[in-house]
């Protein structure tokens, strides 16, 4: 299958690892994997702010982008993957452009997070992982309650060799980042990642994973700072690793 890579901004500028362990992980299940060099932002952090005009010219370039005959665009990330599929129409429409509005239709569709296009799209369940480490999963917001990611994250986790999978005690509950909502509301975000981050160490977990490296980067900062000894890994990164 001919997959184009969406890394997403994020990704690409702070956590490029994960990116690679996509590619790997695809690659290894047999697939091509390019990667559009013309792609940036998606426009997610425009839109979600209420700059939806400043938005729409990363809605068009991602579009160019990905618009390439792909069997499959696939993101690590369930936000960004979020505001295509559940966006993008949206903005296309109250453009009144016919030529955009079927651009939308021709690619967001054909736009997956990881574990869902895994999955949901090719039943693969087991990518011959080995990650022997006692893991705990927290449910991202966007992948849980836009894209209905309820299951396939934990379905791929359970099948990774030598893996100790512990449940999070309220890990569908917000981990307090949510983009700007962090910024403007520094307070409320702060007592938020506080529950999250007792809930993690409650479990007795090395790594606290999950699909989005924002919701990462928000718990993984409160665990350093709190000297806490726990790190957090993308899903992509674990399903990469293999014995050697």
């Amino acid at each position: 299958m001919r997959i184009g890579l969406f890394v997403t901004c994020l990704n690409d500028t702070l956590f490029p690892q994960v990116g690679r362990a996509t590619v790997e992980l695809l690659e290894r299940l047999g697939h091509q994997v390019e990667f559009p060099m013309g792609q940036t932002c998606c426009g997610q952090m425009h839109v979600n702010s209420g700059y939806e005009a400043e938005g729409l010219p990363l809605m068009r370039r991602f579009l160019e982008a990905f618009d390439d005959g792909f069997d499959a665009v696939v993101a690590p990330s369930g936000s960004c993957v979020a505001m295509v599929r559940e966006q993008y129409p949206r903005l296309a429409a109250d453009t009144g452009d016919a030529g955009l509005v079927e651009a939308v239709e021709r690619v967001a569709p054909r736009v997956y997070e990881l574990s869902e296009f895994l999955v949901n799209r090719l039943g693969v369940e087991d990518v011959g992982a080995y990650y022997p480490h006692r893991v705990t999963y927290h449910a991202s917001c966007h992948g849980l309650r836009l894209l209905g990611l309820a299951e396939p994250p934990l379905r791929l986790l359970r099948q990774v060799r030598g893996i100790d999978l512990v449940e999070l005690r309220g890990a569908e509950s917000c981990c307090g980042f949510g983009g700007t909502f962090a910024v403007k509301n520094a307070d409320v975000s702060a007592a938020m990642l506080a529950d999250k981050l007792n809930a993690v160490l409650d479990t007795e977990a090395e790594v606290c994973t999950a699909l989005d490296c924002s919701c990462l980067m928000h718990i993984g900062g409160g665990l350093s700072r709190q000297r806490t000894g726990v790190s957090v890994m993308h899903l992509a990164e674990i399903l990469a690793a293999c014995e050697e």
